[in-house]
Formats: structure tokens, sequence, C-alpha cells
């Protein structure tokens, strides 16, 4: 439960606090005169004595000076005094945390009077945690909340904590993308502000393509994905160990939907699990085939990514699907690679990832949290991300600026993001909560590790789907 406090007290700590911000942040200026104390007295409620103890509060710290038949004027802040401590959460394992904590030391040398705590917390239990410490009134100010975060934070209905600010400089039209937005939206109503984004999309090994003659080979379809597959993998030694592999497919929740959406399948239909559709079917069918009958991925039963890109990292496979994110692991390595759109089938889809910051509604600096994203999501915080790794920033004129490409971080077509974000889908658009897409993602590992056929699979999963009560919840 929240700490429940005195009414009064509660609006006179809302206003020093407020008046507080204002001041350190800037947005009342060293000079400025605030408002009149009767206006004060009207907005916060609060007797114009009460008014004048507060105000004689930040008199004593040094922020404002009271100017005799004139009002209370702004000083400029003493570097001698206590900084406002912002606490911001981020995941453990992120690759943009050596990006944000050069981003926390701009910002605080812009703002010295605010000092921002990154408080780093283990992904596995990630919402847990900041719930837990927002209830006990020691949560962060303001977090990363990613695609799988949102969902989770919908899941377990505590989006009353999320209090949705976006800047007004990132609009979906004019300076960002609207498809991103889609990511953090719940109702309508936005839950967090955009700041980082990938699609999904293949990197390929290009020494693997030339050597095998398809060096300006393009993957139009399944059918161009196998072929450039099993040409390049090799089967060299006698003993019929594979040697490299032309493709390595994922059974993450972050990737093998791709080939569902690309075959105009579907999960959910009227809030009933339609997955024995011949759709589904048929392209759980391929993604099986590959392990299997083909013979050009490695079997992979196992749902992290790591798997995946930590072969390609060896080079023993020649292609991946993976996102702009892992591509940081990439960098310093003697490899030569790029990056392709994912092959379409009926039609063209990829998932869609995304990286908000949300301000939480507990904080006790709505206004100064609100600065800190307004400046990570800002032109310099931006730059930073594009500069110092392969992430997309959610600004649209950093994420398009060829101009900041570095050779040594970014693949040379960098750019196909754009190519694919118009048909880019959230997973959240297959109709599945979190809890249910984790139950999905247990019940497929018996066919992935090839002890059940797509058609059982998807027949079997279907039924345990549906005949779960309403009320009795997905963990």
């Amino acid at each position: 439960m929240l700490r429940r406090r005195n009414n009064f007290q509660e609006r006179y700590d809302r206003f020093l606090r407020e008046l507080r911000d204002e001041i350190v942040s800037g947005e009342l200026a060293p000079g400025e005169y605030i408002l009149p104390e009767g206006t004060l007295s009207e907005k916060y409620e609060m007797s114009r004595m009460s008014i004048r103890k507060a105000l004689a509060e930040l008199v004593q710290d040094g922020l404002i000076e009271k100017i005799p038949g004139k009002g209370n004027r702004v000083t400029r802040p003493s570097y001698e005094q206590s900084p406002i401590q912002l606490r911001l959460a981020w995941f453990s394992n992120s690759y943009e945390i050596e990006i944000v904590r050069r981003i926390i030391a701009a910002f605080e040398e812009r703002h010295p009077m605010i000092k921002v705590e990154l408080m780093l917390l283990p992904e596995d239990e990630y919402t847990d945690s900041i719930i837990r410490l927002t209830e006990q009134g020691a949560g962060p100010d303001v977090f990363m909340i990613s695609d799988q975060h949102v969902r989770e934070w919908i899941d377990v209905g505590k989006t009353e904590y999320l209090t949705g600010y976006v800047p007004k400089h990132l609009d979906p039209q004019a300076s960002s993308y609207p498809e991103i937005f889609e990511i953090f939206t719940d109702g309508g109503r936005m839950l967090a502000a955009p700041f980082i984004f990938s699609p999904v999309v293949i990197c390929y090994n290009r020494s693997i393509f030339r050597e095998n003659g398809m060096e300006d080979a393009q993957i139009k379809d399944w059918n161009d994905l196998l072929e450039i597959a099993r040409k390049c993998t090799r089967s060299a030694r006698k003993d019929g160990m594979v040697e490299e592999y032309g493709f390595c497919f994922s059974s993450s929740m972050n990737r093998w939907p791709v080939f569902l959406l690309q075959n105009g399948g579907e999960l959910m239909e009227q809030g009933r699990s339609v997955l024995s559709k011949p759709e589904n079917i048929e392209a759980l069918s391929f993604c099986t085939s590959l392990m299997y009958e083909h013979r050009v991925s490695p079997i992979y039963s196992h749902g992290s990514s790591h798997l995946a890109e930590s072969l390609f990292k060896k080079e023993k496979v020649a292609m991946i699907m993976t996102t702009y994110y892992f591509m940081n692991e990439f960098r310093n390595l003697s490899i030569e690679w790029d990056v392709l759109p994912l092959p379409k089938q009926r039609e063209e889809a990829t998932l869609l990832l995304g990286g908000g910051l949300a301000v939480s509604s507990q904080s006790e600096h709505t206004k100064l949290s609100q600065k800190l994203v307004d400046y990570m999501t800002g032109l310099e915080a931006q730059t930073m991300i594009k500069q110092y790794g392969c992430t997309v920033p959610v600004l649209r004129s950093v994420a398009e600026d060829d101009k900041l490409l570095d050779p040594a971080i970014h693949p040379r077509h960098y750019n196909r993001y754009l190519d694919v974000l118009p048909y880019a889908r959230p997973l959240k658009s297959l109709g599945l909560g979190q809890s249910q897409i984790r139950l999905l993602f247990d019940e497929l590992n018996l066919l992935w590790a090839g002890m059940e056929k797509p058609a059982e699979a998807c027949s079997r999963i279907e039924s345990k789907f549906n005949r779960r009560p309403k009320e009795q919840p997905l963990v």
C-alpha cells in the first residue's frame, strides 16, 4: 500500500517541492519573480501564512530572496547547496547502459543542482522490482520500460503509476515515428515517452555470402531464405558434423512470430485462440523444417537469442534474425556483416521492439523528472545514442542523419530500418498479454525440440488456451 499522509502536509510539501524544482531546473530563472502570495494561496489551497512559511524555507535555502514591496525573487542557486537527487532505473543487461551514463553526465553538467542515480535492476524481475520499490516509497523517478515491460504493467493492472509524460518536441508525425508510439499506448493513453527502437531484421556475414557467390543476394521470400541458407551450410567433415550453418533459427518470442505474421497468421480471434489455423501451422512447419528437414539451422530449443548471436560472432552461421540493440555486440569484431530486411511470404511483416522512459506518478520531483526525459529524448542525448551505438534513436532528425554513421560501429546499410518500419508490428498486435506470451513460449518447447508435429502442437495449445476459465490468470 502507498503511504497516506495528512492532506495539508501533502499540499505544503507539494508547493515547496514544485517551486524548488522549477528554480533548480531553470524554469524560473535567476532574477525572475515568483507568483504573488495570494495567487499561490489560491493555487495550492493554503493560507497566506502557510505560503509565507514555505517561502521562508526557500529563502533560508538560498533559492529566493524577499524584496520589500515587490515580492519574492529567484536567486542564483549556490553550488554549495545539496543537489536534488533523481533516481533513474534501467535493466542491468541493457546494451545502452554505458551510453546512458554519458547522457547522465552531460545532463548533470548542464544542471549542477540535479544529481541522477542510475539504479540497475535485474531483467528477470525488473517490473516487479519497480512496483515493489514504488509501493515502499523508494521507487525510481524515471525508468526505462521496454515493450515487454509495457505488457507486464498492463497485465498487473498498475499503469496508474505511470504518468505517461511525453515531451512536446516528440511528435509521432512531425519529429518521430508513429509506429513506435503504438508500443507505449494502452487504451488510447500513452504510458511512457519513446526513447529507442528496433525492428527485427536479418544480419548476415558478408564474407560467407561472398565465398558462396552471393555477395549481392536479395532475400525476397522464404524460398530465397532457404536456398541461400542451403548454399551457406557446410558439412565438409567426414563424420558429418556441420562446420557452418546458413541460418540460425531462434525460438525467442521476439523472433519466430515474424514468420507467423508474414504468413498472415494470427493467434487470437474474439478472445479465443486460433493457433490451429492453417496459416499458423504452415509458418511453424517452415520454422521446424529449417532445423529438422533441411538442416540449414542448428536445432534451437532454447528461447534465448544469445545462441544465434554467439554463433554469428564466431562466424559459424551466415544469417540470423536480430535487432539493432544486439548489433552493439558486433563492434570491434573482425567479421564483415551487414543488414537485410526479412523475407516476405504472403505479406511483408516483422516485429518491432522499443524502449521508452516512464515518469513515476509517485515521484516527488515530477518536473525535474520531466526535465530529464526532455533531455534524454532531445537532440544532444539522442545524438549520443546514434554516435556510440547501433540502437536507433527515436528522434527522426538524429536517426536519419547519415553524418553520424561510423563504419567502426554501424553496418553499411544501417538505414534498412526505414525500409521495414512501415510493416513492423509490436508483439502485442497478436492479441496476447505478457502472461499468455509466457505460456505460449513454454508450450511450444515440445515443437522446437522435435517431439511434436506443428499441427499437433497448435491443436493442443489452442485447446489449452480456450478451456481455461476467464477468471483464471495465465501465469
